[in-house]
């Protein structure tokens, strides 16, 4: 008997391997994709502007980011002692305007930087509604400001499909290396209300449909996973919205099979077993066992430093070196 509807995503080809780099940027379920790369010794760097939920804030920000594209006084507002640009997270905020640009203008230079070396672009699409601010510009951030000041709307899968195509071909300029991975995320924008979220995850479907049909994009089915695959909201977070970390962990399992390189995937497994070992606590630091425990790791990080001399294993090194 089942009770669930179990599926395997497809293979992509190419995968993704060790000695290749990536830019993640989305939604919060974005996090949880770079926490279990970087656990794995992927470069990476994620959410540059910080979390972002729609698309168009998304493609202007990398196209941004290709072309270096720095910000001045001019873009900045400011709202109860608080200077903010409207495309950037409020962790960017700052009662000082100069450390507000400061901050910003440095996140950009990185994020230029990384891309023009990166091999692989993951965007998480969160919602196909947007927020204009005084009737023009679509906003990534409402910094909290008066709701009179911004009109809502529903994207249109063409705009969408559209911005991505301008995106996609500055970036191919700028690096052509660059291949995608496109997810839709399976966090529920009850804010919007659930009516309202299921149409703006309509419009991210149509509209990927077109985007996948450039050469080199990718789509990763995140959301089926979570919300047609475990189908169970014991696979929520309290607030019933966010996926917790088992689901993570059951969508992360699935792209490694589809995603991951086989060899890069076998040694990652290796790696996992470090980071457990990095996690004990003894409760003998000094006794007999504790001491061949840390030997044995340290003898597979030199082994493993050895396989993959391209990885960095100073903290499991210095971890298990210590007397």
């Amino acid at each position: 008997m089942h009770f669930h509807l179990s599926f395997d995503p497809p293979s992509l080809e190419p995968k993704l391997k060790w000695k290749e780099s990536v830019l993640l940027m989305g939604s919060c379920f974005t996090e949880h994709m770079n926490r279990f790369l970087r656990a794995s010794k992927f470069s990476c760097c994620c959410n540059p502007n910080g979390t972002l939920f729609n698309p168009i804030s998304m493609f202007n920000a990398l196209v941004n980011y290709a072309d270096n594209k720095h910000v001045g006084y001019s873009t900045l507002t400011e709202h109860k002692g608080l200077w903010s640009n409207w495309q950037f997270h409020s962790s960017f905020s700052d009662p000082d305007p100069e450390v507000t640009l400061q901050k910003i203008n440095s996140s950009i230079t990185a994020a230029h930087l990384f891309l023009e070396k990166a091999d692989w672009v993951i965007l998480t699409l969160g919602s196909g509604w947007v927020y204009e601010v005084d009737h023009s510009e679509i906003v990534a951030n409402c910094h909290k400001h008066p709701a009179d000041r911004f009109t809502k709307r529903l994207l249109h899968p063409e705009e969408v499909s559209h911005a991505f195509q301008v995106c996609y071909n500055r970036l191919k300029q700028f690096n052509p290396r660059l291949k995608f991975i496109v997810t839709i995320s399976p966090v529920r924008h009850k804010r919007d209300g659930l009516i309202e979220n299921n149409r703006g995850k309509s419009v991210l479907f149509l509209a990927v449909e077109q985007m996948i049909q450039l050469p080199g994009v990718h789509y990763f089915p995140a959301f089926e996973l979570v919300v047609d695959d475990l189908r169970d909201y014991r696979f929520f977070t309290e607030d019933l919205v966010h996926p917790n970390d088992q689901a993570a962990q059951y969508v992360w399992d699935k792209f490694l099979i589809a995603a991951i390189d086989g060899e890069t995937r076998e040694g990652m497994e290796r790696i996992g077993q470090l980071n457990t070992a990095l996690q004990h606590r003894p409760l003998h630091p000094e006794s007999i066992e504790h001491k061949q425990f840390k030997q044995r790791h340290l003898t597979m990080v030199h082994e493993l430093s050895k396989r993959y001399p391209g990885l960095d294993f100073s903290v499991e090194l210095a971890h298990f070196s210590r007397a």
